[in-house]
């Protein structure tokens, strides 16, 4: 592989500290042959949950996160950055996905992640990326970059509720009213799984990171009354 590119990128003066954060081993294992052949880079860690991620970097603290959106278990890409970037808010979060057009993007963003890209950019690209972090430049892929800048400049008349299907509309309601993602799944005779999908949908139409997020805009919209009995 030429090295060109790689010989002008700037090298941080002191060693990136990198733990990936995604539940496909052989991903895990790409990324560490590849950025683990670079001397200024020391991968301190991997895990394959967001749980997992979420206590890895609080052990770490590494400089840098490679970070998965959709992973098993109950924290996501989303809610791990967002723990992450509590806990450590030196450590900057990258988000490595497979879709551009994942409605997670704005939550990841408003969670706290510094750069957003997906998994079929180049080595070279993800190595600048990983440095440039480090150094608390963001990068975004050109296709996120672009859908971006169309949400911010489509149809500003529009309220953010129309994009909500009415589904979505009484699942964001159910959130308001504190159930939990069984309870919502029971009140509305559908899958757990089904409430999940739509959760992640409403948390991506509205920009917002996270459930409380959700009940709180669900309440300023007077979709449920502040006081109820």
């Amino acid at each position: 592989m030429p090295h060109s590119r790689e010989e002008s990128e700037p090298i941080v003066s002191e060693s990136v500290t990198l733990v990936l954060v995604d539940d496909h081993a052989i991903v895990r294992q790409g990324l560490r042959a590849y950025l683990g052949l670079h001397a200024d880079i020391e991968i301190v860690g991997e895990a394959a949950s967001g749980q997992e991620g979420v206590a890895l970097v609080c052990e770490k603290l590494p400089s840098v996160v490679l970070m998965d959106l959709l992973m098993p278990g109950g924290i996501d890409g989303v809610e791990a950055t967002r723990q992450i970037r509590a806990a450590s808010p030196s450590t900057q979060v990258i988000v490595l996905t497979s879709y551009a057009d994942d409605e997670r993007v704005f939550p990841a963003i408003k969670a706290g992640a510094l750069s957003y890209l997906l998994k079929d950019t180049g080595p070279e690209d993800l190595l600048r990326a990983v440095r440039g972090a480090a150094r608390g430049e963001a990068v975004l892929h050109p296709s996120v970059a672009a859908r971006l800048v169309r949400e911010i400049t489509s149809d500003e008349g529009q309220h953010p509720l129309d994009e909500l299907t009415e589904r979505e509309r009484e699942v964001l309601i159910c959130i308001a009213n504190g159930m939990a993602n069984k309870e919502i799944a029971d009140h509305l005779s559908i899958g757990e799984r089904t409430v999940k999908t739509h959760v992640s949908n409403i948390l991506g139409k509205l920009h917002l990171a996270d459930r409380t997020q959700a009940a709180i805009y669900a309440l300023r919209e007077k979709l449920v009354p502040l006081n109820k009995p």
